[in-house]
């Protein structure tokens, strides 16, 4: 910071000669601190479980189609008055 001669004065070209020695004439200050705030952002991951639950549905529509069937029933009607004297 400060160049010092072999003589020991203060400052370079401070002195009137180079073998006289010469009271300081820089004083040298105490260090003046300066605080620099920085803002650092980090991400933090958070897990999150979603679970779904899925209700199927089944809709059975039921439908009514009429189908026609036949049957056949064959009768006989014997008609006998029974007055045939024939036979008694």
């Amino acid at each position: 910071m400060f160049n010092r001669n072999r003589f020991g004065c203060g400052c370079m070209n401070q002195c009137k000669q180079e073998r006289e020695m010469c009271p300081p004439t820089c004083v040298e200050e105490a260090p003046i601190n300066s605080c620099v705030q920085r803002d650092i952002c980090h991400e933090v991951k958070h897990i999150v479980p979603i679970h779904t639950h899925m209700i199927d549905r089944h809709i059975y529509n039921h439908t009514y189609e009429p189908q026609y069937s036949c049957s056949r029933e064959e009768q006989v009607v014997n008609n006998d008055p029974g007055q045939c004297g024939l036979f008694k």
